[in-house]
């Protein structure tokens, strides 16, 4: 992260679902939500929409075994990914991946004792 740089603390919904350009295209079409990222790369399929400021993600998943319990989790976006990390797993989550560093995102996975996947970190 660089010194100018801000991070604002925000928490999104990140949806997986069977068709994620079916339901871009859906999200659009329906709510006037703008695409404000998109990774596509072999077998990977991930975009960030935005509606009038709330921002969510879209992932696509042919594989059941991806949706966990749900087919939700959770992204929260902090300047201080490692320290909220380590802060979640004293209080009773289990790691699923540590901070580290792909695809332009700085950032670790937790679950929590109820069962939701947490992303903590934020954009590079």
């Amino acid at each position: 992260m660089n010194k100018d740089s801000v991070i604002h603390t925000s928490i999104a919904p990140w949806l997986t679902v069977n068709d994620g350009k079916k339901a871009v295209a859906f999200y659009a079409a329906a709510f006037n939500a703008i695409e404000t990222y998109r990774l596509e790369d072999e077998g990977v399929f991930i975009v960030r929409l935005n509606i009038n400021g709330a921002e969510f993600w879209v992932n696509e998943s042919a594989d059941s075994n991806n949706f966990i319990d749900s087919n939700i989790r959770m992204i929260l976006t902090v300047s201080n990914p490692e320290e909220l990390f380590d802060k979640a797993l004293k209080a009773g989550a289990k790691e699923i991946f540590p901070v580290g560093v792909d695809h332009g995102w700085k950032l670790g996975r937790v679950e929590d004792p109820f069962g939701l996947h947490w992303e903590i970190g934020y954009k590079i």
